[in-house]
């Protein structure tokens, strides 16, 4: 009985514990997608189209490290300010996990915002772009790899600006980032 005891008691711990934790970052994108004050989209790397580009080998092994995109955006209106409030400072908590590296802060006259990473300086699985704007919303994205490099971010935005990539496929979320 006493053994008995001491299982629920551990059960019940465990229980607690896992009810506690900060909600991690894909599961803060599965459980936003439906909901209509996101916009949200999975995109393969491929719709960055830069297969045709005249890219350096450099360039090439950027864009190759790349799986695909995960996006979520928050369109802020005049109706869901509150609830804008409340999602922003849900995803500022998911990103203070110590598991995220900072690699730079962003501060342009759209927004501000942050670019982190998982995993190890020389083989990171996961980067995490954060943007926001009190006027018009937030976006995330999620940029998912195979041993990316630090370096590579900088050689995929020459690359991307070397291509004819001109946000096709991105639909309403293409609009929400234009303005």
């Amino acid at each position: 009985m006493k053994r008995i005891t001491q299982l629920w008691i551990v059960a019940g711990m465990v229980l607690l514990m896992a009810c506690s934790s900060t909600q991690s970052l894909q599961e803060y994108y599965v459980d936003n997608s439906e909901n209509p004050n996101f916009i949200s989209l999975d995109l393969p790397a491929s719709i960055l189209n830069l297969e045709n580009a005249n890219l350096s080998e450099t360039q090439r092994e950027a864009v190759e490290s790349l799986k695909k995109l995960n996006v979520l955006a928050f369109k802020k209106t005049t109706s869901n300010a509150v609830e804008y409030e409340v999602e922003k400072g849900k995803v500022n908590a998911i990103l203070k996990n110590s598991s995220y590296k900072e690699l730079m802060k962003l501060n342009s006259k759209y927004g501000k915002g942050f670019i982190k990473y998982l995993g190890e300086e020389d083989a990171i699985d996961e980067v995490i772009i954060y943007g926001n704007s009190d006027d018009k919303g937030f976006a995330l994205v999620r940029v998912l790899g195979n041993n990316m490099k630090p370096a590579y971010l900088i050689q995929l935005m020459q690359a991307i600006q070397q291509s004819d990539y001109k946000g096709e496929g991105l639909g309403e979320i293409g609009q929400f980032l234009k303005g």
